[in-house]
């Protein structure tokens, strides 16, 4: 604009130049003037008043008309539209598949075997980009069936497995294709519910063993990028989220009750970099995060973990002595700051065999309701040094039920978890203190967390595009959680 302007305020008018000429050209130094003032206006805006601005709609080559999906796709799923897949579904290497608003994507499996249970391979580029008034649904045909039978207390569905999920990465190298690279992965409110069925020949071994259960989510590229902000993830039979390499942004999200007898809400592995934040997690079978740099990609795991809200998380886990909230283990690093960590089976656990000398931590709230709980507020099993040098800027107590987060619309008391320390079969854990339902977690102001956030510390940002293909990052907050008390932070 300033470009335009400055030409047409340089021009020479001289004595050859048109008198209708001069007018013209004088008339688009105004218009282009006032143009350019109405953008410096906006531009000086509050930034509140700017993101309530409705994007246009995206558009993509290829628009999808047809409600049924199967073998290689590409294109966009047109919005408020509803498609259905019943056998498995790939986008190729340098395709993108792209969901405009308002999609619902319905996997028809019965989570038996991989043969009736569908998954979607991505090999290129997925982007669902849902909106905060017209969500996506990727999810089974009977999810509302299914939800309303949970809130009757019948768990029977929900750790069922009834689709096979999302695997991300790049494809097998072949003649025509020697050097595939895959793509990035980019999800915004979007709900993903119920995968989990078991695995089967058209399964890489190396990420599902056969017959063992799918994810609602596999990720594996170090060199894309994984983004996932505002949605909600439920129902996976074992981890949410897996991810075996890549730059990670997962902002803003909910993680809700994954996990039958095991498995963490988000797993990530060796080459993954990136931030975990404003999350709210509750009802994991393990650990809500879990940062571990087991592999052999030769960039180590670095997250960076903060303003994140756990709630009830660990309790299924049957095997001993494993995590309920954030794990740092087998050479992983990064920092860990203003999580609030609520009646967890474990708090933080950086384990012998992480790099702990190259963890940072703090500002950490955390509450429980019995003596076993408060004892772990550290997991014991930590790396000596960890337990000694707990930090000091950690709201924590030794006494249970001290330091109450004051939820506005939840009461962290309403499950006696001395009487059951775990592991909890999912028919003894009410479901009300798993699930969200019509709980509200933000906290009051007179919460202990208000105004004890650590702020003094920069994202790492391994994600570095932004806008609609990009990553929001909410910085560090002044509050403890993801729920700020200026309305900020996570918008469920």
């Amino acid at each position: 604009m300033n470009n335009i302007i400055s030409w047409a305020c340089t021009i020479n008018f001289n004595h050859k130049t048109s008198t209708k000429m001069k007018t013209i050209l004088k008339n688009l130094v105004v218009v282009f003037g006032l143009a350019l003032s109405l953008m410096l206006m906006l531009s000086s805006c509050h930034q509140k008043e700017i993101v309530n601005i409705s994007r246009a709609l995206v558009q993509t080559a290829n628009p999808i008309t047809s409600d049924t999906l199967k073998g290689t796709i590409k294109g966009t799923l047109l919005s408020g539209k509803t498609y259905y897949f019943k056998s498995d579904i790939t986008v190729n290497d340098g395709d993108t598949l792209l969901l405009q608003n308002g999609v619902h994507l319905i996997a028809l499996g019965d989570g038996v075997t991989a043969a009736t249970s569908p998954e979607i391979f991505v090999h290129g580029t997925f982007i669902s980009l849902g909106t905060q008034d017209k969500p996506n649904f990727i999810t089974v045909k009977n999810a509302d069936d299914l939800h309303a039978q949970a809130a009757q207390q019948n768990y029977k569905n929900v750790f069922f497995g009834w689709w096979g999920g999302i695997t991300c990465t790049p494809a097998t190298a072949s003649p025509s294709n020697p050097n595939p690279t895959g793509g990035d992965i980019i999800i915004k409110w979007t709900h993903i519910e119920f995968g989990g069925s078991p695995s089967g020949a058209s399964d890489d071994q190396a990420i599902y063993p056969s017959g063992t259960s799918r994810f609602n989510m596999y990720f594996g590229n170090k060199t894309k990028n994984l983004i996932i902000e505002d949605s909600w993830f439920y129902g996976a039979k074992d981890d949410n989220i897996q991810v075996g390499g890549g730059h990670i942004s997962i902002m803003r999200n909910t993680f809700e009750l994954c996990g039958g007898v095991g498995g963490e809400f988000f797993n990530i592995k060796t080459g993954t970099l990136g931030d975990i934040a404003y999350n709210f997690c509750i009802g994991s079978a393990t650990n809500s995060f879990k940062i571990s740099d087991s592999g052999t990609s030769g960039i180590q795991c670095t997250a960076t973990v903060y303003n994140n809200t756990i709630v009830d998380g660990g309790y299924r886990q049957t095997k001993s002595g494993r995590g309920g909230s954030i794990d740092f283990e087998k050479g992983a690093r990064g920092r860990c700051y203003n999580n609030l960590i609520v009646n967890c089976r474990f708090g933080l656990r950086i384990t012998p065999d992480a790099d702990f000398a190259n963890v940072a931590y703090g500002n950490q709230c955390f509450y429980g309701y019995s003596t076993a709980i408060v004892n772990q507020f550290y997991s014991v099993d930590s790396a000596p040094s960890v337990l000694s040098a707990k930090a000091v800027s950690d709201i924590i107590s030794t006494t249970p039920q001290q330091n109450n987060p004051m939820f506005y619309g939840f009461d962290v008391n309403q499950f006696d978890f001395t009487a059951n320390p775990g592991p909890i079969s999912a028919s003894l854990q009410p479901y009300k203190i798993v699930t969200v339902g019509t709980s509200n977690f933000k906290i009051l102001g007179s919460s202990p967390a208000i105004n004890k956030g650590k702020t003094d510390f920069s994202p790492q940002r391994n994600v570095t595009v932004t806008g609609t293909y990009g990553t929001t990052i909410s910085l560090p907050g002044k509050d403890i959680g993801c729920y700020q008390n200026d309305g900020t932070g996570n918008q469920h």
